[in-house]
């Protein structure tokens, strides 16, 4: 049996087509990084980016490689799938995933309904996690890549199988 923690995500980010989860983690019982493809299925416009990003996290298949990626962090991904499925640009899921990051210090937190009272809460927990864990964590993901595989290699990957090739 293998040590639970023998993966460590590196960098986690998006494929818009076709939609996928990217993960880079590292190996450490095989000392090599690879990569996983997550394909997204079954997420359009109108489904709920937090409850996509539980359903991912909670995988049986994909559960101990996604432990050092946040819940927080798989949302945003699946928000800017999201604001794509809508014809946004990233840049526009970005700034508008942005928006809704920042806690309004005025803002009246008691006329908030139980949802958006989490939601704040749970960003907050996340900001406070992001300043207590050290730069040099080697669970601490601070930056979501999104990237774009060129269409060529595309092509060449089985998109619709999970690849964990070494890369």
């Amino acid at each position: 049996a293998r040590a639970t923690m023998s993966f460590s995500a590196q960098k986690c980010g998006i494929c818009f087509q076709p939609p996928s989860i990217i993960l880079i983690y590292r190996d450490s019982s095989q000392d090599k990084t690879r990569q996983r493809i997550m394909p997204v299925r079954n997420f359009s416009r109108f489904s709920d980016c937090s409850r996509a990003a539980e359903q991912l996290k909670n995988n049986p298949r994909h559960k101990a490689y996604l432990e050092g990626v946040s819940l927080h962090q798989l949302q945003k991904l699946y928000s800017l799938l999201r604001g794509h499925l809508e014809g946004q640009s990233l840049a526009e899921s970005l700034q508008k995933f942005q928006q809704e990051e920042t806690i309004d210090p005025e803002e009246d937190m008691n006329k908030l309904d139980d949802k958006e009272l989490a939601r704040r809460k749970s960003i907050m927990d996340e900001l406070f996690e992001k300043n207590r864990k050290k730069k040099d964590d080697p669970d601490f993901v601070y930056n979501v890549e999104v990237e774009f595989p060129q269409d060529e290699q595309l092509e060449s990957c089985g998109w619709d199988v999970e690849s964990d090739e070494e890369i």
